[in-house]
This record gives structure tokens, C-alpha cells and sequence, in this order.
């Protein structure tokens, strides 16, 4: 099955992204098309891959989480694995990859205090070296579909 993500399709993935509960009928008449045409579309779309899911956006301040930082980690020789095994389990993590450069690991993570802050610190260094950078307030928020 082969799809060209063409224009109507760019058009029904930025409604998508403003509101994925939206429906196929709310949808076809803001991009042109009928519901069946517009489900038919995001079928396609989900059956590809081109969309992967749809998730909740969460306020993590309101559920508890005061403090968002972005830790760097330096994994010690062999702690690689087993962190990587681990990493999984951690609440505190919301986003986490594998990068190039000194450091092997950065992570977005929301705690709530600096106490708590502390404690994962120290859980983490266990692996290997971290470089802590609180988080202030977020500047750019991009999605590249504003730009097709």
C-alpha cells in the first residue's frame, strides 16, 4: 500500500495536531472533503504509520510535578545497558534518548521539588556522570507541518 502524503493529507494532519478528537465531519468541511473521504485518509494514514497515535498533553503542574529539567548522562563503562534496561521504569522521565557526543543519555524529566530532584540524582549516578539544567520556561515549540 502506497500513499502520497499530498496536500489534503498535510491539511487533515494539522487538524489532527490541533485536535485529535475532532470529527471526520468537522474535519471535511475545514480541509474540502466528505467524512468517509476524511476517515479513509487517516485509515491510510494510521495503516502506514504516517500517524503513529494519538496522546493526552498533559499540565504537569497540575499534577504535582513543579520542576521540569533536562538531564545529560555520561554512562560509566558496562552501565550503558543496564540504564538503558532501567531508564523504563522511572515516572520522573517523559522523554528520554540515546544521543552522540560526551554524554550517551539526555533525558526531560518532571519531579516535584528539588528535593526530589536530588534523589533522582542520585539514583542516576549509579550509571554514570549527570549534568543537571533546569528547565525555565519553554521559547520554541515547532511542529514542521506549519511549514508545508
Amino acid at each position: 500500500m502506497d500513499l502520497k502524503v499530498d496536500k489534503l493529507n498535510i491539511r487533515i494532519l494539522k487538524q489532527l495536531r490541533k485536535n485529535a478528537r475532532e470529527s471526520f465531519a468537522k474535519i471535511g468541511r475545514k480541509v474540502g472533503l466528505t467524512p468517509p473521504a476524511v476517515a479513509e485518509r487517516i485509515k491510510k494514514m494510521e495503516d502506514l504509520g504516517v500517524i503513529k497515535g494519538y496522546h493526552t498533553k498533559l499540565s504537569y503542574g497540575h499534577l504535582g510535578y513543579q520542576l521540569r529539567a533536562i538531564i545529560m548522562l555520561r554512562a560509566f563503562m558496562g552501565k550503558l545497558k543496564p540504564f538503558l534496561d532501567r531508564v523504563k521504569s522511572y515516572d520522573e522521565v517523559i522523554n528520554c534518548y540515546r544521543i552522540t557526543g560526551n554524554e550517551n543519555i539526555v533525558m526531560e524529566v518532571v519531579l516535584s521539588d528539588q528535593a526530589h530532584l536530588e534523589r533522582f540524582i542520585d539514583e542516576l549516578i549509579g550509571y554514570g556522570e549527570c549534568r543537571t539544567h533546569i528547565v525555565l520556561s519553554n521559547v520554541v515549540s515547532n511542529d514542521p507541518l506549519n511549514k508545508m
